[in-house]
């Protein structure tokens, strides 16, 4: 059984695959949509809340012609206290796959090694990758003329600002090493990847690409992307007051823009939160493409859960 709970759970050409899958259900949708998941039940466990993740997984197993069904943890007896084991197995007999959007890494791990359906990681305090693959196909569909996705990545240089120990820079360390994209992590001392992610990485066997600095301006100098994620995340509120303080030199601005290449791309996952994390002029400023990135989680995330039931029918 594969899953989809990290990047590198896919191999070089999956990921391929689903670069070019994306781009075609893209092109195609309200035309032709092929019914991938024709008479089948996905069950969604979103622990956290959710906008553009909830929404597009569940449009996506509707339009690959699916039947979504949504639980939040207190919806089932999870929430109770029920165990990951008596869950996985009961929910196996029901559903065709779970999409599990929860705190722990290994919750979702769990599920995936009891149950016996596909698992996708819809995001965790760990990891995003559904987010990265969204985030590099809208990358790839700007550089690769509609075709060669994976390949227009190569060498590119993304610089990521604030908070580089969070689940979006850890999934970008394991991305960027897989696409072969050059990774500038640039944040404050003490929120550097830490040393779960750098083992993570060495398992997959793909060699290390990224580098970490404490200043924002030359991580930004001659990047491709520049790329901010929220500062203070679901679970961090807290710390917000510490954090918002830290963070600040790092946020992008359009000075910090100038920097990148003169066609470099502004991307965030959203929510962002403005002044902050990256200001207003540049949210929505010209090189901005952060509501492609939002309008690609669907596309995407179908092309992924096409590309998990095709290599779970074999």
């Amino acid at each position: 059984m594969q899953h989809f709970l990290k990047e590198t759970d896919f191999t070089v050409n999956q990921a391929a695959e689903v670069f070019t899958l994306a781009h075609a259900l893209k092109k195609g949708r309200g035309k032709h949509t092929p019914p991938t998941l024709k008479g089948q039940t996905w069950a969604m466990i979103f622990s956290k809340s959710s906008t553009r993740t909830r929404v597009s997984f569940d449009v996506g197993i509707h339009e690959l012609g699916g039947h979504p069904i949504f639980l939040n943890k207190n919806d089932i007896q999870l929430g109770r206290g029920e165990s990951i084991y008596d869950t996985a197995n009961v929910l196996s007999r029901f559903v065709h796959g779970l999409i599990v959007r929860t705190y722990e890494q290994s919750e979702i791990e769990q599920l995936a090694e009891l149950g016996s359906v596909p698992v996708i990681n819809a995001l965790t305090d760990y990891l995003h990758p559904c987010q990265i693959y969204t985030d590099a196909f809208t990358m790839a569909e700007r550089w690769a003329d509609g075709a060669n996705f994976l390949e227009s990545l190569k060498g590119k240089k993304l610089a990521y600002f604030g908070d580089t120990a969070n689940n979006i820079a850890n999934s970008w360390i394991l991305g960027a090493a897989m696409f072969g994209m050059e990774l500038v992590l640039a944040g404050p001392k003490g929120y550097e990847p830490g040393e779960d992610i750098k083992a993570t990485l060495a398992e997959s066997g793909h060699a290390p690409t990224w580098s970490f600095t404490t200043d924002p301006e030359a991580a930004a100098k001659d990047a491709d992307v520049l790329y901010t994620d929220t500062w203070v995340s679901m679970g961090q509120e807290e710390e917000s007051a510490e954090r918002i303080a830290v963070m600040k030199p790092y946020s992008v601005t359009s000075d910090l823009m100038k920097l990148g290449k003169s066609d470099a791309l502004f991307m965030h996952d959203l929510p962002a939160y403005k002044g902050m994390e990256a200001q207003e002029d540049v949210l929505y400023g010209p090189q901005s493409v952060i509501f492609d990135e939002a309008e690609n989680r669907l596309h995407t995330q179908k092309a992924i859960m096409s590309v998990l039931a095709e290599a779970n029918r074999r």
